[in-house]
């Protein structure tokens, strides 16, 4: 008995120093990252935002939204500069991510969060715009476009995740943290101090064959992501993308808006076979661009791409193929990233979609 009550003393002293680690990480992650951005609070968010007006634009208004763990900041940094004076935009973190309230229930979904990114846009009077969506951010971004199209402009898609996927499976952490109680005192113990020695093999395999930028997830501020609410809020959203996207796809079919989907050819996180190929197949009209030796970041690693594919829905005359051999061209030889490290699980008819 008495090796019972020492074994339950010493596990509870481990969870406590464990909470304690990640006390200190939160405020020092939260020191370093402090809000870049404006707070408003919309269908009962708080939701944080940059707001980039531009006086004499020659594009219609751009909405940017981010993927799952990142932040308003990973599509800021690598698009601001070559959009800026030419597009209003607007960057976003979406509820529950980077310095944003979860706000109500319904914003564990898609639906509720362009729901909310919606009533954001009216508060600040923003117009109809361009919907830019990477990974995570192309569901909601689909979804935008089906529930608000007085509000799209036209639709951008960046490794987009927008179609049930094989066997419906997560990475096992997510699947754990949605789980209620067991969750909780995961993304309060061992999330962050785990997430942190895995973050620089986990952001390579994002970027994978492609350079990793020196100071990303630093810059990017992708460790917020590791904070107790927000990776809850961040497993939940993917935990739950399955079920989503399987009710939603089938209505893909009724986006009306010129649509352009970007995918690379060696992503490793999201099956490009099944995602953009379907929402190419499924949107009418909608363009797609392929890119040999391409991970999972077109925002930063074809920048100049994501900026032709904008102007090309606005109505701009843009020769996207040959951008695209230009991108080619320039990755070529890319061989980064612990690659044979990152899963890269994709249907054995993949092949005959292309």
């Amino acid at each position: 008995m008495n090796l019972v009550y020492a074994f339950c003393a010493f596990l509870l002293a481990l969870i406590l120093v464990a909470v304690g680690v990640t006390r200190i990480g939160v405020w020092m992650t939260e020191r370093h990252n402090p809000p870049s951005g404006s707070f408003a609070t919309v269908n009962g968010t708080r939701m944080h935002f940059v707001h980039v007006p531009a006086a004499d634009a020659s594009l219609p208004p751009v909405v940017l939204i981010h993927g799952a763990s990142g932040n308003l900041r990973d599509s800021m940094l690598p698009l601001r500069g070559l959009l800026e004076g030419q597009a209003e935009m607007l960057f976003v973190d979406r509820p529950g991510h980077g310095w944003s309230a979860r706000g109500p229930a319904e914003n564990a979904t898609p639906a509720g969060q362009a729901k909310t990114i919606a009533a954001l846009m009216d508060q600040l009077g923003f117009g109809r715009a361009i919907v830019v969506g990477h990974s995570f951010g192309g569901a909601v971004a689909a979804t935008f476009a089906l529930d608000h199209p007085q509000k799209t402009a036209g639709l951008v898609f960046l490794a987009a995740v927008s179609h049930p996927w094989p066997g419906a499976g997560t990475a096992w952490y997510y699947e754990l943290t949605a789980t209620p109680l067991i969750g909780r005192l995961f993304s309060e113990t061992l999330a962050l101090p785990g997430g942190a020695l895995r973050m620089t093999a986990a952001t390579a395999c994002v970027f994978a064959p492609n350079r990793l930028p020196e100071g990303y997830a630093q810059k990017a501020g992708i460790g917020l992501v590791l904070r107790p609410a927000t990776f809850r809020a961040n497993a939940q959203d993917v935990a739950g993308l399955y079920d989503y996207v399987t009710r939603v796809a089938p209505r893909y079919g009724e986006i009306d808006t010129p649509t352009v989907v970007i995918s690379g050819r060696r992503d490793t996180v999201v099956f490009e076979e099944i995602h953009s190929v379907g929402l190419a197949r499924d949107i009418p009209g909608a363009e797609a661009v392929w890119i040999d030796n391409l991970g999972h970041k077109p925002d930063w690693t074809a920048p100049d791409l994501t900026v032709a594919a904008i102007e090309t829905v606005a109505g701009l005359n843009r020769d996207l193929a040959a951008v695209a051999r230009q991108v080619e061209a320039r990755i070529a030889g890319d061989a980064f990233g612990p690659i044979e490290n990152c899963p890269d699980e994709k249907p054995s008819t993949s092949a005959a979609s292309r």
